[in-house]
């Protein structure tokens, strides 16, 4: 006789703001390669870090060809995230990217529990997650910042790590 499935669900009323990201870089070329494998222990070591209102942290292989490497973060709120990604050293890797991707490309896709989602693709060819069946507009003006494609009101406690007029 098979045994029955072991059936659990969380409670997540204690986390009413939280917010899960996920998060991919893909190598484009050769020296991608390069630029995601330095990337490994960077992060590594932020996660260790232990950012405030940084929950979970998991590591994602999405394919090994091309190599597309990514992780999944449960996050307090979105305040606590968005203050990390503009603080160091989240904010200088993002300054050097957007001036040159190095051979990668780049995406994140954004829920929140209490509503709302956002995403951004840099550099990457083909589709993927959203851009598979939303229509796909350039990522300026009121689509610069994640806070804004998010619909979310303010302007956060840190300024954003890169002006959308400096790219």
């Amino acid at each position: 006789m098979a045994a029955k499935v072991n059936r659990v669900t969380v409670d997540l009323s204690p986390y009413p703001d939280l917010v899960v990201i996920y998060l991919g870089m893909r190598v484009n070329a050769l020296r991608g390669l390069r630029t995601v494998l330095q990337f490994g222990p960077r992060i590594a070591a932020a996660v260790a870090a232990k950012p405030d209102g940084l929950l979970l942290h998991e590591s994602l292989l999405f394919s090994l060809f091309p190599l597309h490497v990514g992780m999944r973060q449960y996050w307090r709120d979105f305040e606590s995230l968005e203050a990390w990604a503009r603080s160091m050293p989240h904010q200088k890797w993002w300054q050097d990217f957007v001036r040159d991707s190095g051979g990668t490309g780049f995406w994140h896709e954004t829920y929140m529990m209490n509503g709302g989602m956002e995403a951004i693709y840099d550099d990457m060819p083909g589709s993927i997650g959203f851009m598979q069946f939303a229509p796909q507009q350039p990522a300026r003006g009121a689509m610069f910042s994640a806070r804004k494609r998010a619909r979310l009101d303010g302007e956060g406690r840190v300024p954003p790590p890169v002006q959308e007029e400096n790219i």
